[in-house]
């Protein structure tokens, strides 16, 4: 039996589809059979990072209204083997599905993947409802920001009150600089606002814009890039012990790198 594992945050912008895509990427490229979905209902765009926009046939609507069967709405990305994708209907609204459909329909998932990712909409509503009620696990994405982070308080406590034991922090666009300039909180100040363990940091990387404008959300592991943090998340999901990344900041080591340059010319 897999684990159905809800992406979720207090407010939108904090990069929950790009999260939900990359690691869903880099979870099947390292073997494990996974599926995606768009828990954002009316809203869908998970479709669009993944490059699936032309594919869509049916949605999960149509496997709770029993029109289809699983496989019907189930789309394989692209090349990748062990990657499925269920897009969200454009129209009708998860408070209308019935209960016992959608109990079905998440273990139905859960029997067939080792891991199911919900990218819920952001705030507390009826498509976060559609996916907490049955997960097992969540991720809370969110920038390293005052507001961001008071925002995912209240998503924590939701997750709490629905019996969700097992919720992590994933901070994404974390940019060093900022940090040194005080605009944005350390991890430790993040991690002390939320009172819950942290998943990974994800550096703010243009790479990752590249990615999700191609819809292909798969990027190498190389240095402290985004893509070396997906791959150490994923990594801390199967149950590794692996050390947070230490990030420079970019305006710190351009001086370095200058500096040396100088030292070099005499």
């Amino acid at each position: 039996m897999g684990k159905l594992i809800i992406v979720a945050s207090g407010k939108g912008g904090t990069g929950k589809t790009t999260v939900t895509s990359h690691l869903g990427a880099v979870l099947a490229e390292r073997g494990h059979l996974t599926a995606v979905v768009d828990a954002d209902a009316g809203f869908r765009n998970l479709d669009i990072a993944l490059g699936m926009e032309s594919s869509i046939v049916y949605d999960y609507s149509d496997f709770i209204s029993g029109s289809q069967e699983l496989d019907d709405v189930l789309l394989r990305c692209g090349e990748r083997e062990n990657m499925y994708f269920i897009a969200a209907p454009q129209s009708a609204s998860t408070s209308d599905f019935a209960d016992e459909r959608v109990e079905e329909f998440w273990n139905s998932l859960k029997s067939r993947f080792e891991f199911v990712l919900a990218d819920a909409p952001a705030g507390m509503g009826d498509g976060f409802l559609f996916a907490a009620k049955y997960a097992d696990e969540a991720i809370i994405v969110s920038l390293a920001e005052t507001s961001s982070l008071r925002d995912a308080d209240r998503v924590v406590a939701e997750l709490e009150e629905l019996g969700i034991d097992d919720v992590r922090l994933v901070i994404n666009r974390m940019d060093a600089a900022l940090v040194e300039d005080k605009i944005l909180m350390n991890a430790d100040d993040c991690i002390d606002v939320l009172s819950i363990p942290i998943l990974g940091i994800i550096p703010e990387d243009g790479a990752v814009t590249g990615s999700m404008t191609r819809g292909e959300p798969l990027m190498p592991a190389s240095g402290f890039g985004a893509g070396t943090a997906f791959v150490n998340i994923a990594a801390r999901l199967e149950g590794q012990s692996v050390p947070m990344m230490k990030f420079t900041s970019k305006k710190r080591k351009g001086f370095l790198q200058k500096l040396k340059g100088l030292f070099q010319d005499r």
